[in-house]
């Protein structure tokens, strides 16, 4: 039997890495892509605090040893202080998708005008591709909704494993096959 295919989900958040509040985003997250995909999977998930060393180490982690296809985090994309979600992303992926945050800033701005304060990015890590969204769920699922249909082919193109979505669910991008 083959291995179930491994997606991070990692809340970046002070107050509920301290137990002050539940994480409804890294669940909200989850009840999204037990939705979306039709391909067994597994979640890895983890709540942390907004510290950049221990972001970055977390996605390394989740990538190089778990070895996660997908790692979407919530939190620490906006503009305070210890928002530094954005940074760990960038300083652990080869290449970045600027693509996903300009979408995400784009359909969450039709919505709320102060999503021009998201920092919304996404990367790749050898066969990784790692996507950073708000932590509102609300924010969650505009911000999903809009670039997953993306996500199964460019994880198609970094060879990783092919995801099988619900098209009742989500109509995902995959070029015709001549």
């Amino acid at each position: 039997m083959k291995p179930a295919i491994k997606i991070g989900i990692l809340t970046v958040s002070d107050r509920a890495s301290a137990k002050v509040y539940e994480d409804v985003s890294g669940k909200y997250i989850i009840s999204l892509l037990k939705e979306y995909l039709v391909t067994d999977w597994e979640a890895v998930y983890h709540v942390i605090p907004d510290e950049q060393e221990l972001i970055e180490n977390s996605l390394i982690r989740l990538a190089d040893e778990e070895n996660c296809c997908l790692i979407i985090t919530t939190g620490g994309t906006g503009p305070a202080k210890r928002d530094v979600t954005p940074e760990a992303t960038e300083a652990v992926c080869q290449k970045m998708l600027p693509g996903f945050g300009e979408l995400m800033r784009k359909v969450s701005l039709e919505q709320v005008a102060t999503a021009i304060l998201s920092r919304q990015t996404a990367g790749i890590r050898n066969q990784t591709l790692m996507i950073n969204l708000p932590g509102k769920p609300a924010a969650i699922s505009t911000c999903i909704e809009a670039v997953f249909p993306a996500v199964p082919y460019c994880i198609d193109l970094i060879n990783g494993p092919y995801l099988e979505c619900n098209p009742q669910k989500i109509k995902v991008f995959r070029p015709a096959v001549s």
